[in-house]
């Protein structure tokens, strides 16, 4: 398993959270995604074999929300 944690401005809406977790979870090979909604974190729990980190990223900014950075681990 891999994770990543993807740094955006901080969210404005608790709709806005759970628009990204119900999308990403979606994500072949997501295992688990958690939204800060104060940091404007994202951090997801992945399957390297399934999807990868720049997957994820494009995902979430199809919704709208611009990622500033990942760290990949």
């Amino acid at each position: 398993m891999s994770k990543a944690v993807f740094t955006m401005e901080p969210f404005t809406c608790p709709s806005c959270v759970k628009k990204i977790e119900n999308t990403v979870a979606k994500v072949d090979g997501v295992q688990e995604v958690q939204v800060m909604f104060n940091s404007g974190r994202v951090r997801v729990e992945f399957d390297q074999a399934q999807t990868t980190a720049d997957t994820v990223q494009d995902t979430i900014e199809r919704l709208g929300y611009p990622v500033l950075s990942k760290k990949v681990s």
